[in-house]
């Protein structure tokens, strides 16, 4: 190998042609193989390197990880920072990226070199000193990108807490919804004339659409009224709340069942409500003589249950929801609670609730389920069930209102 190469470089162009042939007779020449490396970062830096031929990677270690700086292919210097600090370290490391073919000039061969061809010096200077300028370039256009990088990243953090902030005003609101909505049930169910009531409702979410509740009439009769708005969550439970009211105000003025329930779909009818409307039971019970008048406005059926493990289901005749029609069938019958007996509502929650293989529970099963409970108490009854249900949706989400309503007449039978 003669000067030839050398005077290629731009640091040996000013070199006589005799100087670089000395040179490159006197340099010695490193081969790399593929990902051999030629230094380390933190090395001793004795020398500086030349590349022939092939290309090498020049590259620091960032949290872990390793950050390319360059690649140096053939005629380009490396290693040259140890050309400034003699005694310093390697300040990043080579890797060879293919097999590369190296010259090695060791410091005291250069200094020599300067001694006699001071104008090297000069030309040594203007080099690195392009190099600073271009790694210092490099560097701010890292830092411009990671200062972009930053922005967006503490914009996005701005945005997931103002997420989280809005997420926790919601539930906090939600939370104040649920506790209004249990305000407006019974808080608790009294023992009248020989019988005891029990409820449970368990919403979908934090509030639902399920409403029950325990109207006292007069001496003798008391008013059982259950029933479910359509969907979940909020709007549900706000045409819930109205319904609630209505029927209230309507037991007050009207005798009859059905007379309450048409004067309240009158009222849901003239508010239009778009999209919303209730299934309704509503009836009156006779503590004397234990019979329950009731309307159904397209609700789940009453059971009976007149002994353990005798239940029957109160017959179907055509019932259609309040707040959609503006003369809804509304099904009107008479049932008896036979002294010791039960009677039970609940809401299409607890016959739909579906366990982790896709199937509903169904009006069989809560049949069944109910027949073994008919002695027990209102509460118990109402208790035990929810937790049969419980156990048959095992991990399954609830994706309905769930609401028992269970009348006991603790009568003795003669």
């Amino acid at each position: 190998m003669d000067g030839a190469f050398l005077a290629q470089l731009p640091l040996f162009q000013g070199l006589p042609r005799a100087e670089l042939d000395r040179l490159a007779a006197t340099m010695r020449i490193l081969d790399l193989a593929g990902d051999a490396v030629l230094f380390c970062e933190g090395d001793p830096g004795d020398s500086f390197y030349i590349v022939l031929e092939g290309q090498v990677n020049v590259f620091q270690a960032v949290s872990g990880e390793d950050r390319l700086l360059a690649v140096r292919g053939a005629g380009e210097l490396i290693g040259e920072m140890s050309l400034l600090n003699r005694d310093g370290l390697r300040t990043a490391s080579v890797r060879a990226r293919e097999t590369a073919k190296l010259w090695e000039m060791p410091h005291a061969q250069l200094d020599e070199l300067i001694r006699s061809q001071p104008q090297l010096a000069y030309d040594l200077t203007r080099m690195l000193s392009a190099r600073l300028t271009h790694s210092m370039q490099r560097t701010i256009e890292d830092l411009q990108s990671k200062n972009v990088e930053l922005a967006r990243a503490y914009q996005e953090l701005e945005a997931a807490q103002a997420q989280i902030i809005e997420k926790e005003k919601l539930e906090r609101e939600l939370q104040l919804a649920h506790d209004i909505q249990m305000s407006i049930l019974p808080q608790s169910l009294p023992q009248v004339n020989g019988y005891d009531f029990g409820a449970r409702m368990v919403p979908a979410r934090a509030v639902g659409g399920d409403f029950y509740d325990l109207i006292p009439l007069d001496e003798q009769n008391v008013g059982v009224v259950i029933g479910d708005v359509v969907g979940k969550g909020v709007p549900a439970a706000l045409y819930m709340a109205q319904t609630h009211a209505l029927i209230h105000v309507a037991a007050d003025l009207y005798s009859t069942p059905g007379g309450v329930l048409r004067r309240v779909n009158r009222q849901l009818v003239t508010m239009g409500a778009p999209g919303q409307w209730v299934t309704v039971l509503y009836g009156v019970l006779d503590t004397a003589s234990g019979r329950f008048g009731y309307a159904r406005a397209g609700h789940e059926l009453p059971l009976v249950g007149v002994t353990e493990g005798q239940v029957w289901v109160a017959p179907l005749d055509a019932g259609q929801p309040l707040g959609l029609f503006e003369e809804p069938a509304i099904d009107e019958r008479v049932v008896s609670i036979p002294p010791g007996g039960s009677l039970l509502l609940s809401s299409d929650g607890f016959v739909d609730a579906q366990n982790p293989q896709g199937e509903g529970f169904g009006r069989e099963r809560l049949l069944k389920s109910f027949a073994q409970l008919v002695a027990q108490p209102a509460q118990k009854v109402c208790d035990s069930l929810w937790h049969v249900l419980e156990e048959y949706q095992g991990c399954c989400d609830q994706f309905d209102d769930v609401t028992l309503f269970s009348v006991r007449s603790s009568i003795s039978k003669s």
